[in-house]
């Protein structure tokens, strides 16, 4: 089994879609700290190279959808095995091309998207339109719409309350301070919830909502009190936004931290999803609905995760953090806490939501509460398109992968 090619090709096709999703997605998660200035370049890919490694390795995957998110009937390939494994191969190279063209345009895009429509791509093309599950690709389409604009609303909810309660105050830096406890007991108890609902999820904790409730409130609680305790005495408090912004560099950071251990720990699946079905197809001659990640292979993920986010993640986090709206600390802030408010809610109603989009929706979202002056609509106007052509780009590369490796394995 391990001779055969169709098994390394899957393998380096797969480290290729980590390194990708290092590039791209990852770089979403601190292009707002880089582009505030709350991190250099070279903290945040420390930073989130360890806590996506940590995510992926940790609380990743360990089984997973063979047919990712149930776009494709997996009984279409119950006679022929190895023409599944080929196609998931295909699908595999297709979305990390897709995404590698957009990190080459520092476009940030979705990884899932990219899977999703290179999936559908190759069901189509062997079970036609019956054997797609349409309904699932709608509600993918659907969040191309719900996740900017609920990310966006959010963001620009929270950062018009930022400037009105301290930005615009007399003395900003004071007022900072004095909002420090309350922002950090809130941040830990939605961060909190979203490693519950999101983060952790692989794990199966299977906690009741009043315990997860619960046990939110109890860490937002002793956030609030440890931030009182840490908190200046006001007559070296400087007064001014030279005070304010600091305060929010530190929130900002965390905030981003949090998210980067989640996305590692849900979307590594996405590079390991396809390689660990390919590795079972290989070796159990069947196609099944759900298969076992080895451990090597996780790692192996979040491994190319990380070398992608230290060599190329540098275009997609300028984006993020300087092309879309200017960022500082505060308003950087308030993006990342409102996409991460934004995921929480979307995974406890089942609102199908794209982690990047989400983001990028609540970054425009700020820009927007100081008006469209502040905006680069070109670069939004951009940002949609790649988002429209990621599903049919994904899916026309691995349509035309699949056919080479019909020939050549």
């Amino acid at each position: 089994m391990y001779s055969d090619p169709l098994l390394w090709i899957c393998a380096l096709v797969g480290l290729y879609m980590a390194w990708n999703i290092g590039a791209n997605d990852v770089a979403n998660a601190m292009g707002t700290s880089v582009g505030s200035g709350a991190l250099t370049l070279r903290q945040a890919i420390v930073i989130a190279g360890v806590l996506e490694f940590l995510g992926a390795t940790l609380v990743g995957a360990y089984v997973t959808d063979t047919v990712r998110k149930g776009i494709v009937d997996p009984a279409i390939f119950a006679g022929d095995p190895r023409l599944f494994a080929q196609g998931m191969t295909a699908a595999l190279t297709g979305a990390a091309v897709w995404l590698n063209v957009a990190t080459l345009l520092a476009w940030p895009v979705s990884t899932t998207h990219a899977i999703v429509g290179a999936v559908a791509g190759f069901g189509i093309l062997m079970g036609g339109a019956g054997a797609v599950s349409w309904g699932t690709l709608g509600a993918v389409a659907a969040s191309w719409v719900i996740s900017p604009f609920t990310g966006g609303f959010i963001g620009w909810l929270l950062y018009s309350q930022v400037r009105k309660r301290i930005t615009t105050s007399e003395q900003p830096g004071l007022a900072a301070w004095q909002w420090f406890p309350t922002l950090v007991g809130a941040m830990l108890a939605v961060l909190a919830l979203v490693m519950m609902f999101k983060g952790l999820k692989n794990l199966k904790l299977n906690l009741l909502w009043y315990h997860s409730i619960g046990l939110a409130v109890a860490v937002g609680l002793m956030g609030y009190l440890a931030a009182r305790m840490m908190r200046r005495p006001e007559e070296k408090v400087v007064a001014g936004r030279e005070g304010m912004e600091p305060i929010f560099r530190y929130l900002q950071i965390t905030t981003a931290a949090f998210v980067a251990f989640a996305h590692g720990a849900n979307d590594v699946a996405n590079a390991v999803g396809p390689m660990a079905a390919v590795y079972s197809v290989l070796t159990a001659g069947a196609v099944t609905q759900k298969v076992s990640v080895p451990f090597w292979i996780l790692g192996a993920g979040g491994i190319g995760i990380v070398i992608g986010l230290g060599t190329y993640g540098y275009k997609v986090m300028a984006t993020i953090g300087t092309r879309i709206t200017e960022v500082t600390p505060s308003r950087g802030f308030a993006a990342e806490f409102g996409a991460a408010i934004t995921i929480l809610i979307g995974s406890k109603l089942g609102l199908p939501l794209s982690t990047t989009h989400t983001l990028v929706g609540s970054v425009i979202g700020v820009g927007f509460a100081r008006g469209m002056t502040a905006l680069n609509m070109a670069i939004i106007r951009n940002i949609i398109i790649s988002w429209l052509v990621t599903i049919p780009a994904a899916a026309g590369v691995c349509i035309a992968v699949f056919y080479l490796l019909r020939v050549f394995s």
